[in-house]
Protein backbone atom coordinates (compact mmCIF):
# COMPACT_ATOMS: atom_id res chain seq x y z
CA UNK A 1 0.00 0.00 0.00
CA UNK A 2 2.78 2.44 0.94
CA UNK A 3 4.63 1.60 -2.25
CA UNK A 4 1.55 2.51 -4.30
CA UNK A 5 1.23 5.86 -2.51
CA UNK A 6 4.89 6.56 -3.18
CA UNK A 7 4.42 5.82 -6.86
CA UNK A 8 1.37 8.09 -7.01
CA UNK A 9 3.29 10.94 -5.38
CA UNK A 10 6.16 10.44 -7.78
CA UNK A 11 3.78 10.48 -10.75
CA UNK A 12 2.09 13.65 -9.49
CA UNK A 13 5.48 15.31 -9.06
CA UNK A 14 6.49 14.31 -12.58
CA UNK A 15 3.19 15.60 -13.94
CA UNK A 16 3.74 18.99 -12.27
CA UNK A 17 7.28 19.17 -13.66
CA UNK A 18 6.01 18.28 -17.12
CA UNK A 19 3.31 20.96 -16.96
CA UNK A 20 5.86 23.55 -15.84
CA UNK A 21 8.19 22.59 -18.70
CA UNK A 22 5.30 22.86 -21.15
CA UNK A 23 4.30 26.30 -19.83
CA UNK A 24 7.91 27.45 -20.17
CA UNK A 25 8.07 26.11 -23.71
CA UNK A 26 4.80 27.80 -24.67
CA UNK A 27 6.03 31.12 -23.25
CA UNK A 28 9.24 30.97 -25.28
CA UNK A 29 9.49 32.92 -28.52
CA UNK A 30 11.15 31.20 -31.47
CA UNK A 31 12.55 32.92 -34.52
CA UNK A 32 13.19 31.70 -38.03
CA UNK A 33 15.06 33.54 -40.77
CA UNK A 34 15.45 33.09 -44.48
CA UNK A 35 18.62 33.53 -46.47
CA UNK A 36 20.17 36.97 -45.98
CA UNK A 37 17.55 37.61 -43.27
CA UNK A 38 15.12 38.83 -45.93
CA UNK A 39 12.21 37.31 -43.99
CA UNK A 40 12.05 36.86 -40.22
CA UNK A 41 9.19 35.12 -38.44
CA UNK A 42 8.44 34.71 -34.74
CA UNK A 43 6.37 31.93 -33.19
CA UNK A 44 5.34 30.86 -29.72
CA UNK A 45 6.18 27.38 -28.49
CA UNK A 46 2.58 26.51 -29.37
CA UNK A 47 3.48 27.20 -33.03
CA UNK A 48 1.38 30.35 -33.24
CA UNK A 49 2.93 32.99 -35.49
CA UNK A 50 3.34 36.27 -33.66
CA UNK A 51 5.26 38.35 -36.19
CA UNK A 52 6.61 38.41 -39.70
CA UNK A 53 9.11 40.94 -40.98
CA UNK A 54 9.79 41.22 -44.70
CA UNK A 55 12.56 43.45 -46.00
CA UNK A 56 11.36 45.67 -48.86
CA UNK A 57 14.00 44.29 -51.21
CA UNK A 58 12.41 40.83 -50.82
CA UNK A 59 9.24 42.10 -52.48
CA UNK A 60 9.64 41.82 -56.23
CA UNK A 61 6.31 42.05 -58.08
CA UNK A 62 7.90 40.25 -61.02
CA UNK A 63 9.03 37.32 -58.85
CA UNK A 64 6.42 36.44 -56.20
CA UNK A 65 7.82 32.90 -56.02
CA UNK A 66 11.01 34.23 -54.43
CA UNK A 67 9.08 35.81 -51.56
CA UNK A 68 7.05 32.65 -51.09
CA UNK A 69 10.25 30.61 -50.90
CA UNK A 70 11.78 33.00 -48.36
CA UNK A 71 8.68 32.82 -46.15
CA UNK A 72 8.61 29.02 -46.34
CA UNK A 73 12.30 28.86 -45.47
CA UNK A 74 11.88 31.12 -42.42
CA UNK A 75 8.77 29.30 -41.17
CA UNK A 76 10.36 25.87 -41.61
CA UNK A 77 13.44 26.99 -39.71
CA UNK A 78 11.33 28.25 -36.81
CA UNK A 79 9.24 25.05 -36.76
CA UNK A 80 12.38 22.93 -36.69
CA UNK A 81 13.71 24.92 -33.75
CA UNK A 82 10.41 24.55 -31.87
CA UNK A 83 10.33 20.81 -32.52
CA UNK A 84 13.91 20.37 -31.33
CA UNK A 85 13.34 22.43 -28.19
CA UNK A 86 10.12 20.54 -27.48
CA UNK A 87 11.92 17.22 -27.81
CA UNK A 88 14.77 18.43 -25.60
CA UNK A 89 12.44 19.67 -22.85
CA UNK A 90 9.64 17.12 -23.01
CA UNK A 91 11.51 14.05 -24.23
CA UNK A 92 12.60 13.03 -20.76
CA UNK A 93 8.94 12.71 -19.79
CA UNK A 94 7.84 10.78 -22.85
CA UNK A 95 10.76 8.36 -23.36
CA UNK A 96 9.55 4.81 -23.30
CA UNK A 97 5.89 5.72 -23.62
CA UNK A 98 4.00 4.23 -26.55
CA UNK A 99 3.08 6.82 -29.16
Amino acid sequence: MGNMQGMMKQMQKMQKEMQAAQRELYATEFEGKSASDMVTVKFTGEKIMKDIQIKPEAIDPDDPDMLQDLIIEAVNQAMGTIDKETQDKMGKYTRGLPM
